[in-house]
């Protein structure tokens, strides 16, 4: 179960700025157990309208927005934001 995963320039600053690495990276485990039919709980939803086809994974305060292909098996990581800037 190898999966790619990306991070965009504003995610990836995010992270390093606040060391939250290895939370971000248990996070994203647990979303790919979840679309791949394993019963785990962790908050997540689709997104709608200007962000269709994007999913977010609430994590305290923190709010992780991303884009997974099933078909290649890749998520790209696009925004990685508390939860009042996440979406601007």
């Amino acid at each position: 179960m190898n999966w790619n995963i990306e991070y965009s320039k504003r995610a990836n600053d995010f992270i390093e700025e606040h060391g939250i690495r290895e939370r971000v990276r248990e996070s994203i485990k647990n979303f790919i157990l979840k679309i791949t039919g394993l019963n785990i709980n962790i908050d997540v939803k689709k997104l709608k309208g200007e962000w269709a086809g994007y999913y977010r994974i609430r994590k305290g305060k923190i709010r992780i927005i991303l884009n997974p292909s099933i078909e290649s098996k890749s998520i790209f990581v696009d925004v990685v934001d508390f939860r009042g800037n996440v979406y601007k």
